[in-house]
């Protein structure tokens, strides 16, 4: 749970029902500091958002559960786009920087965060991590936020584009359980399909829930590990970055 964005108390709260006057006073004071935080937050954000804009940078924030396969669709990404896109990350975990050590040597700088007691990353620890990793030619820059479908949600950090990932190893009722995500992302990526043979998932479920929460929305299925799916996901990002070349 995190200390900065609501969602400690929020739980306390539908945990333990009474003592209602304290709790109501303690709650009132943790939404406003929890507004306070969003708007600063959101200011940075914004920051983040024209320096980027200024530099010709497109921003894709990776939002998903843990174990849904980020870090493996980012190792094959930067592999193949590497001489054809210029690419940067920031990832971001609670802790160890594993993520990092495993896209390193991939092609694009990398820089790692790791937010401790924060479930999710926020526009002031971005603002700070893209000197590190932004050149003079990166095009396309990738955030792999904290593994949660939840808080990574409220917090804007600048990028063009949250891209919701959901693994076959999960549930198809995902997109129904957390709307907060999967109505706001612009792209879903459903990861992992080569298990889909040995596993019990409704493929056509999944493509209902998903256009009820965002109708309309443009899901990329593939799996990572065997290359399935994978040309129609890279030729997306080549064509969000048609305007530089590399250098």
């Amino acid at each position: 749970m995190c200390k900065d964005c609501g969602c400690e108390e929020g739980n306390a709260n539908h945990a333990h029902h009474g003592h209602h006057q304290h709790k109501h006073d303690h709650s009132a004071h943790r939404l406003e500091l929890g507004q306070k935080v969003l708007a600063e937050n959101d200011r940075l954000a914004e920051q983040n958002r024209i320096w980027l804009h200024e530099r010709g940078i497109v921003t894709l924030n990776l939002i998903s559960a843990p174990g849904t396969g980020k870090t493996l669709l980012l190792e094959e990404t930067l592999k193949i786009l590497e001489g054809k896109v210029s690419c940067a990350v920031i990832t971001g975990d609670q802790q160890t920087d594993n993520d990092a050590k495993r896209l390193q040597g991939k092609g694009a700088k990398v820089a790692q965060i790791e937010t401790v007691n924060s479930c999710h990353l926020d526009a002031h620890r971005i603002a700070h991590a893209l000197p590190e990793v932004i050149d003079e030619d990166t095009q396309l820059l990738f955030i792999e936020n904290v593994g949660n479908l939840i808080c990574p949600v409220a917090f804007d950090l600048g990028e063009d584009f949250k891209v919701a990932l959901l693994s076959t190893t999960e549930g198809e009722d995902k997109p129904l359980k957390y709307p907060s995500l999967f109505s706001v992302a612009q792209v879903t990526v459903l990861t992992k399909t080569d298990l889909i043979p040995y596993l019990q998932w409704d493929l056509d479920l999944f493509r209902e829930y998903i256009q009820r929460v965002h109708p309309g929305v443009y899901t990329f299925e593939l799996s990572a590990l065997t290359g399935i799916g994978m040309e129609s996901w890279l030729d997306y990002l080549q064509k969000l970055v048609p305007s530089k070349t590399v250098k």
